[in-house]
């Protein structure tokens, strides 16, 4: 009988590189380059450094697009590996794509889910400094119109109550004539709001100031589904 090897522990560069992920993660809301996690991990070479993110990202930690600058995400796998203290546990209210209905993000409503298992625990200190309060919640995605924003279908993202946005935000919007509610980069023109995807296949909605549109929170984190890895 064939038996199957584990995957042995991480060795302790692994162990560093992945924890000063976090770290950078944590204080600056984005992952690092190549070149800092030489500088910081005391790694010779860029392809060193490629080789020991290539060895996580095999075992699960996190998700990289080579197609995009700083493209790599850390994975909830990572709450295996570190004690980060105190866990959040946050509601992942529905799903979050244009033409699908979003009961949850109507006015009115307050964030609370009574199932428990419809939840995502996230390290609070994996979450930017300022948003670690239990008033987030979770959408998940469905499409394609963000992935050039390294969010793909299926993915979570941690999302922080907000009525207002600057340009270039993400954002939850949520369209009352329309009965539905979409994730894209906020901006507001002359005379219009324009909800870009990150996506060139598709096109930005456009929506008249004199029409109702509904700010419902930004997007905080996003967490790439572990079983999504292959």
């Amino acid at each position: 009988m064939m038996v199957r090897k584990s995957k042995p522990e991480l060795s302790d560069k692994q162990r560093l590189v992945l924890q000063f992920l976090a770290k950078h993660q944590e204080e600056y809301n984005r992952p690092p380059s190549i070149r800092e996690i030489c500088d910081e991990c005391a790694i010779s070479s860029t392809s060193v450094a490629n080789y020991y993110l290539d060895q996580l990202e095999e075992r699960g930690y996190i998700s990289r697009d080579q197609r995009v600058s700083r493209g790599l995400r850390l994975t909830e796998k990572i709450n295996e590996i570190f004690s980060f203290g105190n866990l959040l546990r946050i509601p992942i209210m529905g799903p979050i794509a244009a033409g699908l209905p979003l009961p949850d993000l109507q006015p009115g409503r307050v964030f609370i889910s009574e199932n428990e298992s419809h939840a995502v625990d996230i390290a609070r200190s994996l979450l930017p400094g300022r948003e670690r309060g239990n008033d987030l919640y979770a959408l998940e995605v469905q499409g394609d119109s963000m992935i050039d924003a390294m969010i793909n279908d299926g993915d979570i993202v941690v999302m922080k109550p907000a009525i207002e946005a600057h340009n270039g935000e993400m954002v939850a919007v949520w369209l009352p004539n329309e009965n539905s509610a979409t994730l894209k980069y906020f901006f507001k023109e002359k005379d219009r709001y324009r909800l870009q995807p990150a996506n060139p296949t598709m096109k930005a909605i456009y929506i008249n100031k004199n029409e109702p549109l509904e700010i419902k929170g930004k997007v905080v984190m996003v967490i790439r589904k572990v079983d999504r890895i292959s």
